[in-house]
C-alpha cells in the first residue's frame, strides 16, 4: 500500500507530534483540529503547548510545505485518529470523540484508505470506530469481500512519555492491532517511516488491552508507594529515606509516591479495564481508589499546617501532572488547589507554575487564588505545599527563601 497523504484527526499533545514527524520524513500531512487557534498556530509554523523539539519540527515541515493544518478532514490515503478519549459518570468510557472524528473522516473516503485509531482506548474501540465509519458510508466495507471497497482499520496506541514525546516516537517499540491482518502490515509499514523501535502485531483488542495494561502497571505500583505513604505518616517514618533502604534489595524497585495520580493516561487507562471486568478487576480498581484518595490526604495535611490561621496565605508550588511540562490533564496538584479554595474560602492561596503564563478557567475563576512567582508565593506563606518536583524547586534550598520546615508539605519529596 503506498501512503503519500496522512490526515492526523486531532492536533494535540500526540497528534502534532505524530503529524509533525510524518512531516519531517517528506509524508504530505493535513492536521486537522477543531480549535482555531491550534489550527492558525500550526500554520504559522507555531506550537499551541510546550514540548522539547517539537517547535523545530513544525516549523521545519510548515516552511518546507509538508504539514498544514485545517478544520476538515481532506481526502488522504490514511488517516490517524489522536483525539480524547476521557472517562464520564461512573468511570464508563466516553468515546463521543471517536465517534465524531470517525464521522467526520466517513464522507472524504473512496475505498483503500488505511484509519488508525492512536487514542488510548478501551476494548473493542476500534471496532466502534469501523462500525461508527461503515454506518456513514454503506458502500464501503472492512474486508472487501463483497463489491464493495475495502477500508482498512487499525489500533496503535501511542507509548510516549510528555518531555520526551519527539525522542520516544522514534525509539519507543509500537504494538499495532488490526482488524484484519491486512490492515496490522498497512500500518506496520507507515509507522516504519520513522519508527526506529521494534513494530509489534497484534489484532485490534489485544493492542488495545496492552496499552491500559501498562499504564495500570504503572498506576498499581504508584498506589503502592502512595500506600507507604499513608502508613508511614501514622507511624511517624520517613517515607522517602523508607523506599530508598527498601530499593536496596536487589529485587525490589519501589516507585516515589505524590500527591495523587495524573495525566490523560494512567489516571484514566485503569477504569477502561474495571468497566470492561468489573467483576474481576479488583486490584486496578483499589489501586485506582488509593491514587484518586490521596489529593484529599494531602488537603487534610495542609489544613492541619494552617489551623492556627484563621485567613491563611498558602503557597502551591506547580500544577502540572509531572514535572517541567506545562500538561495540566487531570492533575491531582489541581484538584487539590481547587477543593482548598472551596474548603476555605478565607484562604489565600497563591499558585506557583512556571511552565503556564495563566490559571486553567477553574481556578482563575475563583477570587482566593492567584498565580505568582515562586518567591512571592512563599513570602510570608503560612503553609508551602510542594506539588510537583519541577526543577525550578528543586533548584532552590527552603533556607532561601525563609520557610519554616514545621509549615512545608513536601508531596514530592523535593526538600527532604
Amino acid at each position: 500500500m503506498e501512503i503519500n497523504t496522512v490526515g492526523v484527526i486531532g492536533l494535540g499533545y500526540i497528534g502534532l507530534p505524530t503529524a509533525a514527524i510524518l512531516a519531517s520524513k517528506d509524508v504530505k500531512v493535513v492536521g486537522v483540529d477543531v480549535n482555531p487557534s491550534t489550527v492558525e498556530a500550526i500554520n504559522r509554523g507555531d506550537v499551541p503547548f510546550v514540548e522539547p523539539d517539537l517547535a523545530t519540527f513544525v516549523g521545519g515541515a510548515v516552511q518546507h510545505g509538508t504539514l498544514r493544518a485545517t478544520d476538515r478532514p481532506e481526502p488522504a490515503d490514511a488517516f490517524i485518529i489522536a483525539v480524547p478519549t476521557p472517562f464520564q459518570g461512573d468511570h464508563e468510557p466516553d468515546l463521543s470523540y471517536i465517534q465524531a472524528a470517525a464521522e467526520a473522516v466517513a464522507p472524504v473516503l473512496d475505498g483503500g484508505e488505511l484509519l488508525i485509531l492512536e487514542s488510548t482506548s478501551p476494548p473493542g474501540a476500534t471496532q466502534k470506530m469501523a462500525d461508527w465509519i461503515i454506518a456513514a458510508r454503506p458502500d464501503l466495507s472492512l474486508d472487501g469481500t463483497d463489491s464493495r471497497p475495502a477500508i482498512h482499520v487499525a489500533h496503535c496506541p501511542e507509548r510516549v512519555l510528555p518531555g520526551r514525546v519527539m525522542i520516544e516516537l522514534v525509539t519507543n517499540d509500537r504494538i499495532v492491532g488490526g482488524l484484519t491482518p491486512a490492515a496490522a502490515q498497512f500500518a506496520k509499514d507507515l509507522y516504519a517511516v520513522f519508527c526506529q523501535g521494534e513494530i509489534l502485531l497484534t489484532d485490534a483488542v489485544t493492542a488495545e488491552m496492552a496499552k491500559l495494561v501498562e499504564n495500570s502497571f504503572r498506576d498499581v505500583n504508584i498506589a503502592f508507594a502512595n500506600e507507604l505513604s499513608l502508613i508511614a505518616d501514622k507511624l511517624d517514618i520517613d517515607v522517602w529515606e523508607l523506599i530508598q533502604l527498601a530499593n536496596h534489595h536487589p529485587r525490589v524497585n519501589i516507585l516515589q509516591p505524590g500527591p495523587g495520580v495524573g495525566g490523560h493516561c494512567i489516571a484514566v487507562d485503569p477504569w477502561f479495564i474495571v468497566n470492561a471486568d468489573p467483576e474481576q478487576a479488583n486490584l486496578i480498581r483499589t489501586a485506582r481508589e488509593v491514587n484518586d484518595s490521596k489529593p484529599q490526604w494531602v488537603i487534610e495535611q495542609i489544613e492541619s499546617a494552617v489551623e492556627a490561621h484563621d485567613a491563611p496565605t498558602i503557597a502551591a508550588l506547580g500544577l502540572a501532572f509531572k514535572a517541567d511540562i506545562d500538561d495540566l490533564r487531570e492533575s491531582p496538584a489541581r484538584k487539590i488547589v481547587a477543593e482548598l479554595a472551596d474548603q476555605n474560602p478565607t484562604a489565600r492561596i497563591r499558585v506557583v507554575e512556571p511552565h503556564v503564563d495563566a490559571l486553567p478557567p477553574e481556578l482563575a475563576n475563583r477570587r482566593n487564588i492567584e498565580l505568582t512567582s515562586l518567591v512571592e508565593a512563599t513570602d510570608s506563606a503560612d503553609a508551602t505545599v510542594v506539588l510537583v518536583d519541577h526543577a525550578a524547586f528543586k533548584d532552590v534550598e527552603p533556607d532561601d527563601l525563609g520557610l519554616d520546615p514545621s509549615r512545608v508539605v513536601d508531596t514530592r519529596g523535593v526538600w527532604r
